[in-house]
């Protein structure tokens, strides 16, 4: 059984059927329990992990089918804007401080990964691979690593803050009242990217168009800010 295991596991079907399948389950789940830290990308994660530790499968032979998957990010981020075309008109109307709340958030996100990898004395190639964590894979790691980041820490702080984000982000929106559609949609997407944004398109249609929205402008936004704050925190 575990030769027949083993044998699967080196087909590139393999890591497409485990993650669509054990996503699909974590999907149904968290849908019927509505528990924010059984959100889908962490659930699936983590029991990817388990699975492939528990039967030894090395991380290349499932990456094998995984790489097909990390390709439909690309695509699956340029179709948020069908429902950025819909909502063209409130788009328009919330322009300029849509703008200003990506800047805002941007810079936040910059500034406390300098601030809070200062203080607990993380420098180099450690501090700049944290600075991307809220932009997109694509966009963080080739930031990453222009400026001599890592990019495996990169990936896995992006990950990180995308999941934290989708998790405590209904908390944080109840908490500090927050009900304007445009808002949840802009905080979500600038700070936790295409995870947040997943997370945006299960609450409506204008959250989760707002939301690809800020991706791109925060992605375009930190291409320019990013450089500059780290020759000032040099």
């Amino acid at each position: 059984m575990m030769d027949l295991v083993q044998s699967f596991s080196k087909l590139p079907a393999f890591g497409i059927f485990i993650t669509v399948g054990i996503y699909i389950i974590a999907l149904k789940i968290s849908e019927k329990t509505k528990i924010a830290i059984l959100n889908p990308l962490l659930v699936t994660s983590t029991v990817v992990v388990l699975f492939l530790l528990i039967l030894g499968i090395k991380y290349n032979d499932y990456n094998k089918g995984g790489i097909y998957i990390t390709f439909l990010i690309g695509p699956s981020t340029i179709a948020l804007v069908v429902n950025l075309y819909k909502n063209l008109d409130l788009l328009k109307r919330n322009f300029l401080a849509i703008f200003i709340g990506v800047i805002a958030g941007v810079i936040t996100a910059i500034v406390s990964v300098f601030l809070m990898t200062k203080l607990v004395g993380l420098e180099g190639d450690l501090r700049i691979s944290l600075v991307p964590k809220s932009l997109t894979t694509a966009i963080g790691v080739s930031i990453s690593e222009e400026f001599g980041g890592i990019a495996s820490i990169t990936v896995f702080a992006i990950i990180l803050t995308g999941i934290i984000g989708a998790v405590i982000s209904p908390f944080v929106f109840k908490v500090f009242r927050i009900r304007d559609r445009v808002a949840k949609g802009i905080g979500l997407g600038t700070a936790s990217h295409a995870v947040g944004t997943s997370k945006a398109i299960q609450m409506g249609e204008v959250e989760g168009a707002m939301s690809g929205l800020s991706i791109a402008l925060a992605g375009f936004i930190s291409v320019i800010l990013i450089p500059i704050f780290i020759s000032i925190f040099k």
